[in-house]
C-alpha cells in the first residue's frame, strides 16, 4: 500500500517495484527508516567510484537531513568528491568504453585523463589542483605539531574557502561540503591507497613531511570503537554500497569490541544492508550473505538484513530518494 506522505518517485517504486532485487530494495528502504524511526543511527559505507558518479547530488541530502550520523569511504571517494566539485567542466565521458582498444586507453593516459568506466578524471585540473592547497595544509599542521585524520584535513581545505574559486558545480551536490558542515566522522581505512594517499606518501619518501602527522588507520579504528560504544544505545545500523573495505573495516568495530575487549554488553549492528553487483562466490567477502556475518560476530540472528545484488549507482539513489520522502 502507497504511503500517502511520499513523493512520486517513492510511490513509483512501492508500486512497482514488487519482486526479487526490486522488493529487496523497497525492503530495505523501509527497514532504514523503521531504524531511524526508533532512533537508531545509520552508517553507510561508500566503496567503488560513487563519488565520479556523482552520488553527491542524493548523498548530500541525506547528510543535511541527518539521516546518516557516520560515513565508512575509501579515500578515492572522499578525493573524487572534492575533484568533481573544481573540476567537473574538464571531466570526459566515454560512453563506447567498452570498444577502447589498449592505444586508445594509451591516448587518454597521455592527455592526462584517467578513466573510472565511461568517466575520465583530468589529472591537471583535478589531482593538481588539489594537491597545492592540501599539501599547505598537512604542512602547517606539522610545523604546530598537530596531527589529524585524512578526512579532517580534508574538511579544513574545504572549509577555508581556498577551493572556492574553482567551483563548477553546485555546493550543496558535494556531500563532503555538507559532511564537513556538520562535522560528521568519517572513518577512512587503507586512505593511502587513494591518489592523495599516494601524493602524502610522496612527500613522506621526499623528506617534507612526516608519516605521523597524518593519523593511522589503527587510530581510525579505537576512534570508531569509541564512537559506536556511545552511540549504540538504540542501535545502530550499517547500509553498505559495494564492499571492499570500505564496508569491511568498520563493520569489524563489533566483534573487536565484544571479543577481543570482552565487552560482551557490546550491542550487534542493527540493521545491515549491501548493494553489490558481486554475486557469492569462494571467499568473496563483497558476495557473501549476511547470515556470513553471524558467525563473525558482527550480526544478531534477528538483526534486520537485506542484499540487494544490482548496481549501487541505480540502486542507492532510488532507496535515497525513498528515504527522503522524494
Amino acid at each position: 500500500m502507497t504511503t500517502t506522505n511520499k513523493g512520486e518517485i517513492s510511490k513509483f517504486i512501492e508500486k512497482y517495484y514488487l519482486h526479487f532485487n526490486a522488493a529487496a530494495l523497497v525492503d530495505a528502504a523501509k527497514g532504514y527508516e523503521a531504524q531511524l524511526a526508533k532512533g537508531s543511527k545509520m552508517l553507510v559505507s561508500l566503496a567503488g567510484a560513487m563519488s565520479t558518479a556523482e552520488i553527491g547530488k542524493i548523498f548530500a541530502e541525506m547528510i543535511r537531513q541527518d539521516k546518516v550520523q557516520i560515513i565508512s569511504s575509501t579515500g578515492a571517494n572522499l578525493e573524487e568528491d572534492i575533484m568533481n566539485l573544481v573540476a567537473h567542466s574538464h571531466y570526459k565521458r566515454v560512453p563506447s568504453y567498452r570498444d577502447l582498444t589498449p592505444q586508445d586507453e594509451w591516448d587518454l593516459m597521455e592527455k592526462g585523463l584517467n578513466r573510472v568506466t565511461d568517466t575520465c578524471i583530468p589529472e591537471e585540473e583535478a589531482f593538481r589542483r588539489l594537491q597545492k592547497h592540501i599539501f599547505k595544509i598537512w604542512k602547517d599542521a606539522e610545523d604546530k605539531g598537530e596531527r589529524f585524520f585524512p578526512h579532517e584535513f580534508m574538511y579544513k581545505m574545504l572549509l577555508s574557502g581556498v577551493l572556492e574559486q574553482y567551483y563548477e558545480i553546485d555546493i550543496k551536490n558535494s556531500w563532503m561540503f555538507a559532511a564537513a558542515e556538520k562535522n560528521l566522522p568519517i572513518i577512512v581505512p587503507g586512505w593511502e591507497d587513494s591518489t592523495m594517499g599516494n601524493i602524502f606518501a610522496s612527500y613522506v619518501l621526499k623528506g617534507e613531511l612526516k608519516a605521523s602527522t597524518m593519523k593511522s588507520g589503527i587510530e581510525y579504528m579505537t576512534f570508531l570503537a569509541d564512537w559506536y560504544t556511545e552511540n549504540s544505545q538504540n542501535g545502530i545500523g550499517f547500509f553498505q554500497i559495494g564492499g571492499g573495505i570500505a564496508g569491511d573495516f568498520p563493520i569489524c568495530v563489533v566483534p573487536m569490541l565484544y571479543q577481543d575487549m570482552e565487552r560482551t554488553d557490546t550491542p550487534f549492528w542493527s540493521y545491515f544492508c549491501q548493494i553489490s553487483d558481486s554475486t557469492t562466490s569462494y571467499g568473496s567477502y563483497s558476495g557473501a550473505v549476511p547470515n556470513e556475518k553471524i558467525t563473525w560476530g558482527k550480526l544478531n540472528i534477528d538483526t534486520p538484513k537485506f542484499i540487494i545484488e544490482s548496481d549501487a549507482t541505480i540502486v542507492a539513489p532510488l532507496i535515497f530518494a525513498y528515504i527522503l520522502d522524494m
